[in-house]
């Protein structure tokens, strides 16, 4: 089954909260990270099938619009992610972070 990667990054942390609450419930998808990007900027990304991360983005993309103050810098789909890019970027799954099933 081909796997994605899904991250939304926005401005302040009400916008990221609201993404990743509305992420999760949107699709089966996994929260793998969220965190401080730079100058009071956040990431929420997700992984899962590919058929789930673009619905669960688009939801969460929706939910930071009606957040009051906050606001979407960017999102990204990223489709079949190549196995190096979890030593660049931190969306392994862990003990911490399991796969849902």
């Amino acid at each position: 089954m081909p796997a994605a990667v899904g991250v939304i990054q926005t401005l302040g942390f009400p916008g990221v909260l609201a993404a990743a609450d509305a992420m999760v419930k949107a699709a089966r998808v996994t929260l793998v990270y969220y965190g401080l990007a730079e100058r009071a900027e956040f990431l929420v990304a997700v992984r899962g099938p590919t058929s789930e991360v673009k619905p669960a983005v688009e939801a969460g993309v929706e939910a930071v619009g009606k957040v009051y103050g906050a606001k979407l810098v960017d999102w990204w789909i990223i489709p079949n992610p190549p196995e190096n890019l979890e030593v660049v970027l931190p969306i392994k799954y862990t003990s911490k972070v399991t796969r849902f099933t």
